[in-house]
């Protein structure tokens, strides 16, 4: 379970370009949800995942995680229970390594961070995975992934995010880059991927269509608040319209 309570984040505080990017924001996101999380530009929906993240550091309040209060541990260690996919498919990978090499090196706990030399078993396991995706992958194991599409891409980094399942995925904007066509397919493979593992799940997005048709549950941010909180039964009864007049409440 995560919780944040009362937390505020505020940049360049004490100048007059001071924002509150956070405003004593206090919210539980249950085990196994899947939330997805709409808001204009500055809205704070960012800020939110980097105070989970431990990027950005909050004035106020606290960050939990599974009963551990994690408000002052550092970004790297948080990275062990916290997965995160962004916008940019280059992001998370490393361009001139294989798609199993960099595959390898999300799974190399235990054999230092360096350890990219990948096992038969390994290899067979990355092909197997790669195979639930239906895009033809298992058949590039040795193909930089540089040299792949960015939806192609996209998906090995969503695989990577949860090679060693976090408590919490977040994924931000993780289609947002992609062609329509692509989008969809990451949409398809993002539930199933959290279905499959049972992962507790955040998604930032600005497609109020997506925003409704995945998750159960959706957020509002508005001004470093949030103004909406629908559950699963509240958000299957939304339309596109009812989203458009939330923002302008």
């Amino acid at each position: 379970m995560l919780e944040l309570n009362d937390v505020s984040v505020i940049f360049n505080e004490g100048t007059v370009l001071e924002k509150k990017a956070l405003d004593h924001v206090s919210i539980r996101i249950e085990p196994g949800q899947f939330v997805t999380i709409l808001g204009s530009n500055g809205a704070g929906k960012s800020t939110f995942f980097n105070v989970i993240t431990g990027f950005a550091k909050a004035k106020t309040g606290s960050v939990v995680l599974d009963g551990v209060d994690i408000t002052e541990m550092p970004e790297h260690v948080r990275s062990r229970s916290i997965g995160r996919l962004f916008q940019d498919p280059k992001q998370g990978t490393a361009p001139h390594l294989s798609v199993e090499e960099n595959m390898g090196l999300a799974c190399s706990s235990g054999r230092g961070p360096f350890a990219i030399a990948v096992r038969k078993k390994e290899e067979e396991e990355f092909r197997k995975m790669l195979e639930r995706l239906d895009m033809g992958l298992e058949t590039r194991l040795k193909t930089p992934i540089g040299l792949l599409s960015g939806g192609q891409r996209q998906a090995v980094a969503l695989l990577m995010a949860v090679t060693n399942t976090p408590k919490i995925l977040l994924l931000d904007e993780h289609t947002a880059a992609l062609d329509p066509i692509s989008a969809k397919k990451i949409l398809q493979v993002t539930n199933e991927v959290i279905e499959q593992n049972n992962i507790t799940a955040l998604m930032i997005t600005h497609n109020l269509r997506d925003a409704l048709e995945n998750g159960n549950r959706l957020l509002i941010f508005q001004d470093g608040k949030i103004t909406h909180d629908f559950n699963k039964e509240q958000k299957e009864k939304l339309t596109l319209e009812d989203l458009i007049h939330c923002y302008d409440v």
